[in-house]
């Protein structure tokens, strides 16, 4: 069988069309037919990139991971000189998404992770590394940050990073739960202000 093109239309379109589904209906109550038919195509198209759902499932969860990355390495509080300044950019960042959003739906590496931590290893790997390296984002300014403000030692700028991280995706579960994006907007007000009071601003 002739090797895939990772690039493909096609194989984007079956991407594009599981993470739409699996955003709103998550991993398991998604089904292969579904996504061949949201993405317009066949069963051949989809076996022809994905040697299965778990497959399939790995490859949404990294680039999900991957944009996500870039969105954020191109964003406007990137070009901020301060890193305290940065890091507080990128809550605000995030804050815009949010608000700016037609209809919210959360992360999906959040999403994968609460369903299948236990039943999929492979997606739960994918998932763990997208959020080593969002913790490792963070913490360059963080540490930058901390150098910056003659912070005591006790702040620690990876587990740091990893609190930021944890208070995003506990305020996405609760918006879910709730059913209210604004649950979302008033947790990262709060991690906002917090992270004024430990670097001083």
């Amino acid at each position: 069988m002739r090797q895939a093109q990772v690039d493909s239309p096609t194989r984007e379109k079956l991407l594009d069309a599981a993470q739409e589904l699996m955003l709103t209906k998550g991993f398991s109550a998604t089904s292969v037919d579904e996504v061949c038919e949201t993405a317009g195509l066949t069963k051949g198209s989809f076996f022809h990139y994905f040697q299965s759902k778990e497959h399939l499932g790995r490859c949404v969860a990294e680039r999900f991971s991957t944009v996500a990355q870039q969105r954020f390495d191109s964003a406007p509080f990137r070009q901020l000189k301060d890193p305290v300044d940065r890091v507080l950019g990128f809550v605000d960042y995030l804050l815009e998404r949010i608000r700016s959003s037609l209809e919210f739906r959360g992360c999906l590496l959040g999403t994968f992770v609460q369903e299948l931590s236990q039943t999929h290893p492979g997606i739960r790997d994918v998932c763990a590394a997208g959020f080593e390296r969002m913790a490792e984002f963070l913490k360059q300014d963080l540490e930058k940050a901390k150098r910056n403000a003659a912070l005591r030692a006790r702040c620690d700028p990876l587990g740091l990073a990893e609190h930021m991280i944890a208070v995003i995706q506990g305020a996405i579960i609760l918006a879910k739960a709730k059913q209210d994006r604004k649950v979302v907007e008033e947790s990262l007000g709060h991690l906002k202000e917090y992270l004024r009071t430990v670097f001083g601003r």
